[in-house]
């Protein structure tokens, strides 16, 4: 029996997002793991960002990013919270268990060291530590649950 000219291109749609839902990481994600690993993404581009900044006047100055002494381990820790939603449990459900109390760690961790960071000089500051410390307080009450995100829920249509 000849296939129809219509089975052609939808063997190659349903061929292209098989291929992407096995390339594509986020797939099957839990919202919960997905916004953890946002805001651990943002952490880590706040580390990149300067935590102090000596300015010269007129001559220019000199700026140093988390990535220094006790920085990195504010760096580590946000990593570790992708690490530990990729590779550990199931990707489809929330934290529950050792998961959620290791990412909450992560987070928490990331933010105890930037305080650290913070008050062995607190001489020149500048905005990336106080976003880095942010990131991680945040992260870490989200996925303990103590902070949620509100959901958008249709309004429903008008009474007549």
């Amino acid at each position: 029996m000849p296939k129809s000219h219509k089975s052609r291109p939808n063997q190659i749609n349903k061929l292209i997002m098989e291929q992407n839902s096995v390339s594509n990481p986020f797939t099957g994600l839990h919202k919960q793991k997905l916004y953890a690993l946002i805001i651990a993404a943002a952490g880590i581009v706040f580390c990149l960002l300067p935590w102090w900044h000596v300015s010269f006047g007129g001559y220019g100055g000199y700026s140093i990013n988390g990535l220094h002494r006790l920085g990195i381990i504010t760096f580590i820790g946000f990593l570790a919270v992708g690490g530990v939603t990729f590779f550990m449990g199931d990707k489809s459900k929330p934290y529950e268990g050792q998961e959620k109390m290791i990412a909450a760690a992560c987070f928490g961790g990331a933010a105890a060291f930037g305080i650290i960071t913070l008050l062995a000089n607190m001489h020149y500051l500048s905005f990336g530590i106080f976003l880095a410390i942010a990131a991680g307080v945040i992260g870490a009450l989200y996925v303990w649950g103590m902070v949620k995100i509100p959901e958008n829920k249709k309004p429903s249509p008008p009474a007549q």
